[in-house]
C-alpha cells in the first residue's frame, strides 16, 4: 500500500531517494524519455456500433491527462507555499549534486495526487509521466525525469523524526494564521476526535469499546466558521485524558498567540474535553470555552433546572404539543473543580419523556438559549468537516506500521484539504460550486480532460470544448494567478 520503506529498506544514499545513477565517467545519467506505452494498454477494443459505423478505441491518445485541474492545485499551492514550508522542516541528507527530485516537489506530487483522489503512494507509479502532473510540478511534459516513484514517496513518508513532525504541525498552524489577511479579532476553534479503524497491530492502535474497533482516535481542530483546518494529531485509540487534552490545547494556543497575540480564542468541544484540567488551563490562559458536560445526580437535582423542567413538562402536556424546549442555567462546581462555573441546560419535554443536555462555559454574557443553540450546537459543522477530511480525502488511510509515518500522512492529507479550500475560496460567492463538497469540486474542476501539446517555443493545453464548468475554470485561473512582481 506504499506504507513501508520499500526497496528492502535501502539507506538514504540509494537511488530510491531520488538520486540520479552516476555513469562510469562520473557524470549524471541523463533521464531518458518516458517508457513506451504498454502493448496491452495500447491494444484496441470496441463499443456497439452507432449509425451503422463500427466503434473502436484504444489508450493511445498520446499526451492526454484526465486531471487537467491539477494545474489549479499547483497555482493554489504556489500562492500558499505549503509544501515548501513542510519540506523546510525535514532534514534532507542527500548529496545536492545528485538529487533529481527536490523534497518539496516530492511532497507536492503526493499532495496533488491526494487532492485528485489518488490516496495511495502506489498511484504515483502510474502518474509519474502524466503530462498534467508534470506541468504542475514545473516539468516539461515530454522530456526529463518524471515524478518520484512510490518507493521514494514511501521512504519520505517514513523519514521525518518525531521532532520534525512537531515542526511540521507547527508550520500547519502558521499556514492557518497566514490564511487570514489580518489577525482576526476573535476565533472559535472546534476540537474533536474521530475513529480511524486500523487493520493490524500498528503503533498507537488500541481497542476502543465504544466504537467496538481497534483504532486510532486522531484529534481534529477546525476553525469551523470558515472551514479552515488548524491541526490534526494522530493518537492512540482511547479517549484523551484531561491532562492530555489540556497539553494539546496549551501547545495550540501558544502557537496561535505567537502569530496573533491580541486575538481572543474560544475553544469548543464535547464532553470529552470538558475536563477539570482543560478548564483550569483555559481560565488561567484567558481562553474562553464551551464544552459539553455529562449529566450527574447533582445536576439532575439542581433546583433551578428542576423548576424549569417541571414547568416545561406541564406546559407541553397542557398544549398537547409533541415537543417543547426550554432553557435554564445555574452555577455548579464538581468536587474536582476548583471553582463554580456557569452551566447551561437545554430542556426538552416530549411524548417520549424528558431529555436534558448540559453545557459548561466561561462566557458570562449571552442567554442560556444563545449559549446552547447558537454557540454550542454550531460545533455540529465540525463533524461535517471531519467527514470531509476522512471520507472525501481518505485521510483514514493510515495503514503504515509506524506512528510517525501515519502522522506524516495526516499532515499531507491536511495540505490537500488546504488546496481544495483555497480553490473554493477563490470562486465567486454566487458560483454553484462555492459551497460544494470536495468530491464535487474534484469531479467538476480537477477531473477535466486535456491534451498537452509541446512545441519548440510553447506548451498548449487543450481542454474539452464541452466542459460544463469552463467559465468557472477560466475565472479560477485568473483569480489564483500570482500577482506580477
Amino acid at each position: 500500500s506504499g506504507g513501508g520503506w520499500g526497496g528492502g529498506g535501502k539507506p538514504f544514499d540509494k537511488i530510491g531517494w531520488g538520486f540520479a545513477t552516476p555513469n562510469p565517467a562520473g557524470g549524471k545519467k541523463a533521464p531518458g524519455p518516458p517508457p513506451a506505452m504498454n502493448d496491452d494498454i495500447a491494444s484496441s477494443f470496441g463499443f456497439p456500433a452507432v449509425g451503422r459505423k463500427k466503434i473502436t478505441a484504444a489508450f493511445d491518445g498520446g499526451r492526454l491527462t484526465s486531471d487537467g485541474g491539477v494545474l489549479l492545485l499547483a497555482q493554489a499551492e504556489r500562492a500558499m507555499g505549503i509544501c515548501q514550508r513542510l519540506a523546510a522542516c525535514i532534514a534532507d541528507p542527500r548529496d545536492p549534486a545528485r538529487v533529481i527530485h527536490r523534497l518539496d516537489d516530492i511532497l507536492r506530487a503526493r499532495v496533488f495526487a491526494i487532492a485528485c483522489g489518488y490516496e495511495d503512494a502506489d498511484d504515483l507509479d502510474a502518474l509519474r509521466d502524466d503530462p498534467g502532473f508534470r506541468l504542475a510540478l514545473g516539468k516539461l511534459p515530454e522530456s526529463g525525469a518524471g515524478l518520484a516513484s512510490q518507493p521514494t514517496m514511501s521512504r519520505w513518508e517514513n523519514a521525518p523524526t518525531t521532532r520534525e513532525l512537531a515542526s511540521m504541525m507547527a508550520a500547519m498552524i502558521d499556514i492557518y494564521c497566514a490564511s487570514y489577511p489580518a489577525p482576526p479579532t476573535a476565533v472559535t476553534l472546534d476540537i474533536d476526535d474521530t475513529c480511524d479503524v486500523v487493520h493490524g497491530y500498528q503503533q498507537l492502535s488500541f481497542w476502543n469499546g465504544h466504537h467496538g474497533e481497534r483504532c486510532f482516535l486522531p484529534i481534529h481542530i477546525y476553525d469551523t466558521a470558515t472551514g479552515r483546518p488548524v491541526a490534526m494529531l494522530l493518537r492512540t485509540g482511547k479517549t484523551p485524558s484531561g491532562k492530555e487534552a489540556a497539553g494539546h490545547i496549551r501547545r495550540l494556543v501558544r502557537h496561535l498567540r505567537r502569530n496573533w497575540p491580541d486575538t481572543h480564542i474560544t475553544i469548543r468541544g464535547d464532553g470529552h474535553y470538558g475536563r477539570p484540567e482543560v478548564m483550569a488551563y483555559c481560565d488561567a490562559a484567558r481562553v474562553d470555552y464551551v464544552f459539553g458536560l455529562p449529566t450527574n445526580s447533582a445536576l439532575r437535582a439542581d433546583p433551578a433546572i428542576v423548576a424549569v423542567a417541571d414547568a416545561c413538562a406541564v406546559k407541553r402536556a397542557q398544549r398537547q404539543c409533541p415537543v417543547l424546549r426550554n432553557y435554564a442555567e445555574t452555577r455548579y462546581g464538581a468536587k474536582t473543580w476548583k471553582c463554580q462555573r456557569r452551566v447551561v441546560a437545554r430542556i426538552e419535554a416530549s411524548t417520549l419523556g424528558m431529555d436534558i443536555r448540559y453545557v459548561v462555559t466561561s462566557l458570562a454574557t449571552g442567554s442560556a438559549e444563545h449559549i446552547y443553540d447558537t454557540l454550542y450546537c454550531a460545533r455540529g459543522q465540525a463533524e461535517n468537516l471531519i467527514k470531509r477530511h476522512k471520507s472525501q480525502l481518505a485521510s483514514d488511510r493510515t495503514s503504515c506500521r509506524s506512528a510517525n509515518a501515519n502522522q506524516m500522512r495526516l499532515i499531507l492529507h491536511t495540505a490537500a484539504y488546504w488546496l481544495l479550500w483555497r480553490i473554493q475560496q477563490a470562486m465567486p460567492r454566487t458560483a454553484a460550486l462555492a459551497s460544494a463538497e470536495f468530491t464535487t469540486l474534484r469531479l467538476r474542476l480537477l477531473k477535466v480532460a486535456a491534451r498537452v501539446v509541446e512545441s519548440a517555443s510553447r506548451i498548449r493545453i487543450a481542454f474539452a470544448s464541452a466542459c460544463p464548468d469552463a467559465d468557472l475554470f477560466r475565472a479560477l485561473v485568473l483569480r489564483l494567478k500570482p500577482a506580477p512582481t
